[in-house]
């Protein structure tokens, strides 16, 4: 009997998740470099607003809304997102546009003060893990509670396991970009989602998610620039001196950000929370959504 409910469970397709409705953008933040497209949903209450900070760099935040995960965070607090400079619905004025951190804490800021509020809740997913690090090492008066999610505080402190579990993944990848006749536009949306394939846990979800997200808002040359600019930096040093309450979130199977990266951040924040997902590979707000929303409800707090 065991054996047969383990084969069924097996065998049971994917449940579905529907990703958020589309919806024009509440509003914009202008500036001398680019107007900052935001979205806010969910009512106004006593709880702290969150801002939801999606990774890439490069991507706009189209990829962390492909189920109700921060819907349904959104019935107790509003959540925020933003395209951040040179994504998605935020593109740059001009093409000399600063990249760096200075820049992109200064956009996150931006839309703080625009929606008039003085305390905030960050979660950080992936690079938006060090953006919302370097948020909070510039403006700790603004930031009540912090999650960094399968995140990083610089580029060099990642450990990367892709060359380590997919080399054969890796090399069938770059003989077919060598092979290619397509432009570079094409190649690097290409790349985007090889990239993609390779960073869930389970291959039914995989083939679920990207068959339903035909445009994660991939701008390469954006994610260059910004990568460029912030290469050498590293926030671990900052992470000792950090007082808010912190939760450092990994998904047991990631290998663009193996858990031990976590693990380091985790260590390095006096009185931070650890959570591990163990059915979950870069993305688990996609791979265990109920427990998702569960650890990020709990930690947050209804207020």
């Amino acid at each position: 009997m065991k054996m047969l409910l383990a084969l069924l469970a097996l065998s049971a397709p994917v449940a579905a998740q529907t990703p958020m409705p589309l919806i024009p953008p509440t509003g914009y933040v202008g500036g001398a470099d680019v107007n900052l497209a935001y979205w806010v949903y969910g009512q106004p209450s006593k709880a702290t607003p969150v801002f939801a900070v999606n990774g890439g760099p490069g991507l706009s935040h189209i990829y962390m809304v492909q189920n109700d995960v921060w819907l349904q965070i959104a019935r107790h607090r509003q959540v925020v997102f933003y395209d951040q400079r040179g994504t998605g619905r935020s593109p740059l004025k001009h093409a000399d546009a600063a990249m760096g951190m200075d820049a992109q804490v200064a956009d996150l800021d931006a839309v703080r003060a625009a929606l008039h509020l003085d305390k905030i809740d960050l979660c950080g997913d992936s690079y938006g893990g060090f953006l919302v690090t370097a948020y909070t090492a510039a403006h700790p008066e603004h930031v009540h509670k912090l999650i960094i999610s399968d995140g990083t505080v610089g580029w060099k402190s990642i450990v990367h396991l892709f060359p380590q579990v997919f080399p054969d993944k890796l090399e069938a990848q770059e003989a077919s970009m060598r092979a290619s006749t397509a432009n570079d536009e094409e190649k690097a949306q290409q790349g985007l989602r090889d990239h993609f394939g390779m960073i869930f846990y389970s291959r039914e979800k995989l083939d679920y998610y990207m068959s339903h997200a035909k445009d994660l808002g991939n701008s390469p040359a954006t994610g260059q620039a910004v990568q460029a600019a912030t290469e050498d930096l590293d926030l671990m040093p900052a992470l000792p001196k950090f007082s808010v309450p912190a939760l450092v979130i990994t998904g047991r199977y990631d290998m663009n950000v193996a858990p031990l990266t976590a693990w380091r951040i985790y260590k390095a924040i006096p009185g931070a929370k650890f959570e591990v997902f163990e059915e979950s590979g870069h993305l688990p707000s996609y791979e265990e959504p109920e427990k998702y929303v569960r650890v990020v409800n709990a930690f947050l707090g209804e207020e």
